[in-house]
């Protein structure tokens, strides 16, 4: 080796950002002012992070946001009707302006809606469930994704539920729900093209959650209806399958369970995030039916 020859020192090595979930790190939580939405932001608020609750009712929000400073969190409450893209975006500058970023969204707000014939739903009531379940996720993503982008690494977290995975059922609320599940899939497809792309790759993580049962006051989401989705269906069938609906939800999960599972989740970057097993049968049997080109089976009793 001649004199001047010299072996270059190893390039330093490349930081390994922390994880999206850890102290400091921003997240927003639509439909947050209770049920799975308060269960993350609680869980979320926990782990240290600084969270924005959004939520279409106004008094809710703010006593949830009290009570999660209370305890010691940062946290912001923003008024939003998820439906209105322009009211996201009002929230995705209202979260940069407070906290300069946003590294985990958390697309989980939702309405139910009715579970009768499907050619007996007016207009108002399909524009109300897909607007709220499906538009704003769409919403969310339109907003936020390119805050997403320009983080270390970051998540999105789109609800869906075990109706959006096995036969469709609940009328507009199954509809909704399977295309978010699509919807999930699609954005999962993106970000793996753009990690791909010379230059380019930001770390977003994705999941999508299909909570089985949880007790929750979901049944009750036609509070915040709008006078738009027409008056409220009171036949008997569809009082019937609403019971139905509720008694499911008594047995189900708590908030609190779902979120811990969320957060699980999230860290061993799992995509699908189901909350309980007794309907894996149901899941596995859909699959089998559309290879077979067999009707669908009732998911449930």
């Amino acid at each position: 080796m001649a004199q001047n020859d010299s072996v270059s020192p190893p390039p330093p090595p490349i930081p390994v950002p922390p994880p999206v979930i850890s102290p400091g790190r921003v997240a927003v939580v639509t439909g947050a002012a209770s049920g799975i939405g308060l269960g993350l932001a609680t869980r979320l608020a926990a782990e240290g992070m600084r969270v924005v609750l959004a939520d279409v009712e106004a008094p809710a929000l703010t006593v949830a946001a009290r009570r999660l400073a209370t305890a010691g969190a940062d946290v912001l409450p923003v008024v939003t009707d998820v439906s209105s893209l322009a009211a996201v975006e009002s929230l995705r500058d209202a979260a940069l302006e407070r906290y300069g970023a946003v590294h985990l969204l958390c697309n989980n707000a939702g309405v139910g809606g009715p579970h009768g014939p499907i050619w007996e739903c007016p207009p108002g009531e399909w524009d109300w469930v897909l607007g709220v379940n499906l538009g704003g996720v769409i919403n969310g993503l339109r907003a936020f994704m390119p805050v997403l982008l320009q983080q270390d690494v970051a998540h999105v977290l789109n609800t869906s539920s075990i109706f959006g995975v096995f036969a469709g059922a609940l009328g507009p609320y199954g509809v909704s729900k399977h295309a978010v599940t699509a919807l999930s899939e699609t954005l999962y497809f993106n970000l793996q093209a753009t990690r791909s792309a010379p230059g380019r790759g930001p770390r977003v993580g994705v999941s999508v959650l299909c909570p089985g049962a949880v007790r929750t006051n979901f049944g009750t989401s036609a509070r915040n209806r709008p006078a738009s989705a027409g008056p409220l269906s009171s036949s008997a069938d569809e009082r019937a399958s609403a019971e139905q609906f509720d008694r499911l939800s008594a047995l189900g999960a708590s908030p609190s369970e779902v979120a811990d599972i969320v957060v699980e989740a999230i860290r061993a970057g799992r995509f699908y995030v189901l909350t309980s097993a007794n309907r894996n049968g149901a899941v596995a049997r859909r699959a089998q039916e559309i290879l077979d080109g067999t009707p669908p089976a009732p998911p449930f009793p």
